[in-house]
């Protein structure tokens, strides 16, 4: 029954009820006698009080409706309110909840097409840093050391220094180019793009501990390339924010998919330490595949993020982008590019 109806027949009901007793064995004298006034009284304070009664039931579901309302964050999804009330109610609570899923599906479209464009930024930027700029101190390197050849003995020395300089640009400027276009995973696949990205903190004194299970299950290059980034983005800030010497990096298989562990012994994030542009360009890519992100603080001390990925549907095979290829292999021509 729908809530109008509902207030409607209760009201109704007192009404019809009060007039039977006024027209039948209730009276009122004039002056009013003291129990006529306790009648009166006592029948008004019922009626208030189921009125009461109904508008505090029907009303509930609504009122969940609003802190649900209040609570609502694409990033940090949490329980729905259940379809629950008078008709118009649940009307409301399921388009409201269709809105949230509608939201959310339109947001991952977008945050996915923002983060291709951002792959593809960083593959150009990647390959002009090696094609241009690593080219250009190769050539230098080259020239300093004809001129370190020629160059007087008193002048050798400061030759030497340049050409050191050169080389630590050079490698810093491949190092770059390396994070920027992860093209381990592209070749290797994902075991062993982890690999050398902890490999690549631990040479610049964090000390990494990796711990990749075998028996993934396969996955498509999108989720590949989000647990790679998310990997990489933990890392970077253990590296830069958490004051942490010692991190793990961990992939395992999950019941429903794979999960990705990146947990430190840093200072941990405090209660009131709010999310930064770091982690929520986590829950951006995680939101991308459908993933679950948490980031909370260890069992003992410092920062863990977990992000459970799920392996693609029967009816993803359909979509040759999603169309999954064991962990670890090499890409296709079709897939070697995909953002």
């Amino acid at each position: 029954m729908s809530l109008f109806w509902r207030i409607f027949a209760l009201n109704a009901v007192g009404l019809v009820v009060a007039a039977a007793m006024l027209l039948g064995p209730v009276t009122v004298s004039t002056p009013v006698l003291p129990a006529e006034v306790l009648v009166v009284v006592g029948g008004l304070a019922a009626l208030l009080a189921v009125n009461a009664v109904v508008l505090r039931v029907g009303l509930a579901p609504l009122a969940r409706l609003g802190r649900s309302m209040a609570d609502a964050d694409l990033l940090h999804p949490g329980p729905r309110p259940v379809v629950s009330g008078p008709v118009e109610t649940a009307e409301l609570i399921a388009t409201y909840n269709a809105m949230l899923d509608r939201l959310r599906a339109e947001r991952a479209a977008s945050a996915g097409r923002a983060l291709s464009a951002q792959e593809r930024e960083r593959r150009r930027v990647a390959r002009e840093l090696h094609d241009e700029v690593g080219q250009t101190l190769t050539a230098v390197l080259l020239q300093l050391k004809r001129v370190a050849d020629r160059a007087p003995h008193d002048l050798r020395e400061e030759v030497g220094q340049a050409q050191e300089a050169t080389r630590a640009g050079l490698d810093e400027v491949r190092r770059i180019a390396r994070r920027l276009r992860p093209g381990v995973l592209e070749e290797l696949g994902l075991p062993s793009a982890l690999r050398s990205l902890a490999a690549e903190f631990t040479a610049h004194g964090l000390t990494v501990r990796s711990d990749l299970r075998p028996g993934l299950p396969p996955l498509t290059p999108e989720t590949e390339l989000v647990l790679y980034r998310v990997a990489q983005e933990a890392l970077t800030n253990t590296a830069r924010h958490s004051g942490a010497d010692r991190a793990e990096l961990s992939l395992r298989p999950a019941p429903d998919g794979v999960e990705l562990l990146v947990g430190d012994n840093g200072a941990g994030l405090g209660p009131t330490t709010e999310e930064g542009t770091g982690i929520r360009g986590m829950r951006e890519r995680a939101l991308l595949i459908g993933a679950d992100l948490t980031v909370g603080s260890g069992d003992d001390a410092g920062t863990r993020v977990r992000l459970r990925a799920r392996t693609p549907g029967a009816g993803d095979a359909a979509d040759p982008r999603a169309r999954a290829r064991p962990s670890g292999a090499p890409p296709t021509a079709a897939t070697s590019g995909a953002p």
